[in-house]
């Protein structure tokens, strides 16, 4: 069954319950080490942690935003891509508070008929201060059967 137009273009806006994650020195050593990177300087985290950090915080999972946008499984979710931006440095053992929320959704049909949902979601990193530190936007194709 494939999930209405109305019913997908509703999650604009959507807002993720919201959180406080904090990146601890081991976590960033996995993480870095598993690049095969050199641990960088001064406590500073490593830029893949952007891939599941943020999503964490937020209070959301991946599971979740599977189900928010009503897909089932690998095959039906695409990555478009995504946008890290950095206005300051990501630091070990720095608790950042997390929000985000829905800020896109569209359908699109495909010259050959398929549908997918362009489904974009950000997620905003501050200090306990309210200093920005790094935003995430991801880009999904959620995939409908026909």
């Amino acid at each position: 069954m494939i999930v209405s137009e109305e019913e997908i273009l509703a999650l604009r806006g959507y807002k993720f319950p919201g959180g406080i994650r904090t990146i601890e020195h081991w976590e960033n050593w996995l993480l870095t080490d598993c690049t095969t990177a050199q641990q960088l300087p001064n406590n500073l985290v490593h830029p893949i942690a952007l891939f599941h950090v943020p999503i964490q915080g937020s209070g959301f999972s991946i599971s979740q935003l599977f189900a928010l946008g009503q897909v089932k499984g690998a095959g039906s979710v695409g990555l478009d891509g995504y946008d890290w931006e950095y206005f300051h440095p990501l630091e070990e053992d720095v608790p950042y508070l997390c929000e985000g929320e829905v800020i896109d959704v569209e359908r699109i049909k495909t010259e050959n008929g398929r549908i997918y949902d362009r489904f974009v979601f950000s997620v905003e990193l501050s200090t306990e201060s309210g200093l920005l530190v790094a935003r995430i936007t991801n880009y999904w194709r959620l995939w409908r059967k026909r």
